[in-house]
């Protein structure tokens, strides 16, 4: 299970390194779609909070203004943070007690929650591709089976 929670958010920092850079590319200033992609990054730093037992994160779930510099310090915090919290545990079948963002109880394996957080992540990175191709952008290919052409060599970066 490590190698293949490993790989998944391997390819979820990829994705939304992508993401920040088209954004970034394209001086996107939007502010659906860089609330979006800020939601998909805040759920990061509050699930791994959870996970270590700390206090709320003050990234806010939904409704936090960010720029695209702050949303691009995002993305490599929350990689720098899964990749330490993966490298560091040898299992992750174990259930984890707590409240969710409203204040409701729930207990949930961990690994099922961070193959959820990675599956978040690719359900927003498809509103923000929506979003952008709406108003006039180019979106970007942030597709799992993309990622694995990469990895094999099959697909050029």
């Amino acid at each position: 299970m490590k190698a293949y929670l490993l790989k998944l958010y391997q390819y979820n920092a990829w994705a939304n390194r992508r993401v920040i850079g088209c954004v970034e590319q394209q001086a996107v200033t939007d502010e659906k779609i860089l609330s979006i992609f800020a939601h998909c990054l805040a759920a990061n730093f509050i699930w791994y909070n959870r996970f270590m037992g700390l206090p709320n994160h003050e990234y806010k779930l939904w409704g936090g203004h960010h720029s695209v510099a702050d949303l691009k310090k995002m993305v490599e915090d929350a990689n720098a943070l899964w990749m330490q919290f993966i490298g560091s545990n040898e299992s992750f079948d174990r259930m984890l007690k707590y409240q969710n963002y409203t204040g409701d109880y729930y207990e949930n394996n961990i690994q099922d929650i961070m193959i959820h957080l990675v599956n978040h992540g690719t359900y927003h990175r498809g509103q923000v591709a929506l979003l952008l191709r709406e108003r006039g952008y180019e979106a970007i290919n942030t597709d799992l089976i993309t990622y694995d052409r990469v990895l094999l060599g099959q697909w050029k970066d």
